[in-house]
């Protein structure tokens, strides 16, 4: 079904052998829908190659961009690589310190950027990296050159030098370079090819049941190895992408676009939740009642009919009574969401199911394009608490310690400029060690537990998984960021970050005095009533795994603040050395 596409730029052609769309691609701008055709990007994307061979650059080149999600960051991947070049995709939120690091180690000779903010940061280091020769940007900003006047130079360029260069390109060739944001130490760039990339798209998508014409609502950082990945899916699929105008807006882009389908994070899915039974609680009466007659029910849920008939009888009653208004809330049309980055809690997989709202989480890395395994309706291949099965051609094996290993053609090429790191990673036998705790549960669906070097020991010498308590513990809708804590301390302890918002209207509800974030974090009533759900949430737990003392924090972590990842993973030494006084003074150091 799709041979010839072997190289990321054969999958536009793929589309437009087989998909020839009027709408391939779409931005919105000055609150109105820009299209771009399937052959007016292949189009764009042929002059905007032969501009970058008229400007310098060579095959091998690195190419930078550091952008929103937008149609012509697609046009220009697809350019970069017909080229010969390599495209390295930065995320816009990391510091100016990370940009220097990351041009200067993958030697990057031209960075394009989105807006006047970005190209602010690049200006202040560009002197910092020798190999950088020219910055363009998406917008037309004053003072530097705009993306077009790339396309401008390649309508005199030479189509038969193209035309050769990509003859000779091979799928085992380098495509791209993407810098990990890592949870420690430096960047590592992580070197994919074209065959990572293509195999891992088309591996994905007997799990993506979405067919030519449908739409996807593009918003999560496409620089991102996740997402953009996902958009090469969609393009072998003939599906259209519509690029969100920013993610204040995702909402009113829902309600615009009403797609098909879309990609998510956990966090995300959460707040979603968080908000709909927000909107319950308002409820009176009857209308009430129904409302969190059906959560539970959803709460409840099982794949495949297995609750039995006289649930699914409730369960299509609730589906007409209430859950229709969740999908109205995301559109009307969404077939299916796509979760991955962090573990999704069990309980949000099943409600959005029993809503009609297919979630399917799945996991991987950058290292492996990224798809390791996935969940699907099909085949009875979806098992709530797990990460489905793994995708055809991927190996997954449990070591002796309770790593998982894996090989497959998504494997990465290995790290750019760290021969030392991908030996380590990648051991004699080519299987890579991705850092992750897990199981094949029935033999067959992956579930991960813990990150291996996030598990510490109590000085009782017994080992805590944290990141399975903190998602247990988020079930609790006081509860926004949580940080389990007490490496060789007696037991465990958390940071909590409460969900304000909710807090705040529970608090005003009880008659609570506070006028500050801090004086609401230091209300004893606030601290107890988090505890209790804690409490409730322990009994699942050993009694040596179970949190027995919190301290609540008045300020969100964030990747500003340098705590979390740009892929809003927690950097735990970096959070442990801020509150270091707040954690001694848990335990009475």
């Amino acid at each position: 079904m799709y041979t010839g596409v072997n190289r990321i730029f054969d999958i536009p052609r793929h589309q437009q052998k087989h998909y020839p769309q009027h709408a391939a691609l779409a931005s919105k701008i000055d609150g109105k829908w820009l299209t771009v055709s399937i052959d007016d990007y292949i189009a764009k994307a042929n002059l905007a190659s032969k501009g970058l061979l008229k400007l310098g650059i060579q095959p091998g080149d690195k190419v930078a961009m550091i952008s929103n999600n937008r149609w012509e960051w697609n046009v220009m991947d697809i350019a970069i690589l017909q080229a010969g070049g390599i495209t390295v995709p930065i995320y816009p939120t990391i510091s100016e310190k990370d940009y220097a690091y990351i041009l200067n180690d993958g030697q990057v000779k031209m960075v394009i950027v989105s807006d006047e903010e970005l190209l602010q940061k690049v200006e202040c280091i560009k002197d910092q990296v020798p190999t950088l020769t020219s910055i363009y940007s998406f917008n037309k900003l004053r003072g530097i050159k705009h993306w077009e006047s790339i396309l401008d130079e390649g309508k005199d360029g030479n189509q038969d030098q193209l035309d050769a260069i990509m003859a000779d390109i091979k799928a085992t060739d380098l495509a791209t370079l993407i810098y990990t944001s890592g949870t420690t130490g430096l960047p590592k760039g992580v070197m994919l090819s074209h065959q990572n990339l293509v195999s891992n798209a088309i591996a994905c998508t007997p799990r993506f049941p979405v067919e030519a014409g449908t739409k996807a609502l593009s918003f999560l950082p496409v620089c991102h190895v996740y997402e953009r990945m996902l958009l090469y899916l969609y393009q072998i699929k003939g599906v259209e992408i519509y690029f969100a105008e920013s993610m204040e807006t995702i909402v009113s882009d829902m309600q615009d676009v009403k797609p098909h389908v879309f990609t998510a994070v956990p966090r995300l899915l959460e707040k979603v939740y968080d908000k709909i039974v927000a909107k319950g609680q308002d409820l009176t009466g009857i209308k009430r009642s129904l409302f969190f007659w059906a959560l539970e029910l959803g709460h409840k849920y099982e794949a495949y009919g297995k609750n039995g008939a006289w649930y699914e009888f409730k369960l299509k009653i609730a589906r007409k009574l209430i859950f229709v208004k969740w999908q109205e809330a995301l559109g009307g049309n969404v077939m299916l969401i796509a979760s991955g980055s962090a573990a999704l809690q069990p309980r949000l997989a099943r409600v959005f199911h029993a809503a009609g709202i297919k979630v399917m989480e799945g996991y991987g890395l950058t290292e492996t394009s990224p798809v390791i395994a996935v969940n699907e309706l099909a085949n009875k291949g979806l098992m709530f608490s797990t990460v489905g099965r793994t995708i055809e051609g991927v190996q997954v094996k449990i070591a002796e310690d309770g790593e998982i290993l894996t090989k497959g053609p998504n494997l990465m090429m290995g790290y750019y400029n760290m021969p030392e790191k991908t030996a380590e990673a990648i051991d004699a036998d080519g299987w890579f060690h991705t850092g992750d705790i897990g199981e094949l549960v029935n033999g067959e669906y992956l579930k991960i537990t813990d990150r291996k070097k996030e598990i510490f020991k109590t000085s009782g010498g017994k080992y805590i998984a944290p990141q399975v308590l903190e998602n247990a513990y988020k079930a609790s809708r006081f509860i926004e960021q949580i940080v389990v804590v007490g490496e060789f301390k007696k037991h465990p302890a958390a940071l909590v970050v409460p969900s304000f918002d909710f807090v705040k209207d529970w608090a005003k509800q009880k008659g609570l005095n506070f006028t500050t974030n801090e004086e609401l974090c230091q209300n004893q009533k606030v601290i107890d009533r988090i505890m209790e759900d804690i409490k409730n949430i322990n009994e699942n737990f050993g009694s040596w795994e179970q949190v027995k003392k919190i301290v609540l924090l008045n300020k969100e972590m964030s990747v500003d603040s340098g705590e979390l990842t740009p892929t809003l993973k927690l950097k735990r030494k970096i959070i442990g050395e801020n509150y270091a006084s707040i954690i001694d003074g848990i335990y009475g150091v």
